[in-house]
């Protein structure tokens, strides 16, 4: 179970990458470019995503993960990846709620993983 978890994390790591830049790269890099540029860009990243993304998924819940557990997993990596991303791609100043999210989804963490024994 431990190696399709750390399986499952590190192609969700990957889509999350994909999938960050999808939805905000286009606000610093084709800013001025037409909506439907925007959009088409946009899909073509996350086609990638998605193909990555989906045998992810697969394969955790295949191995045993719970759909809950897949999501809360979901939801830690997008916040670990999009601060990084927030903070030096796109120049985002740091705030302290960044902090406080994260300790929030950890609370999600614990009890979506624990032993219900």
């Amino acid at each position: 179970m431990n190696l399709v978890i750390f399986k499952t994390a590190a192609l969700l790591i990957l889509s999350n990458c994909f999938m960050t830049y999808a939805w905000y790269g286009h606000l610093k890099g084709l800013k001025t470019a037409p909506l439907f540029i925007a959009v088409l860009a946009s899909w073509g990243i996350a086609f990638f995503e998605y193909m990555i993304m989906v045998p992810a998924n697969r394969l955790g819940y295949g191995g045993g993960l719970a759909l809950g557990q897949l999501k809360i997993m979901q939801e830690v990596i997008t916040l670990c990846v999009f601060v990084p991303f927030a903070l030096l791609f796109m120049g985002e100043k740091w705030r302290w709620d960044y902090l406080w999210a994260f300790l929030c989804i950890v609370g999600a963490v614990y009890f979506v993983f624990r032993d219900k024994a």
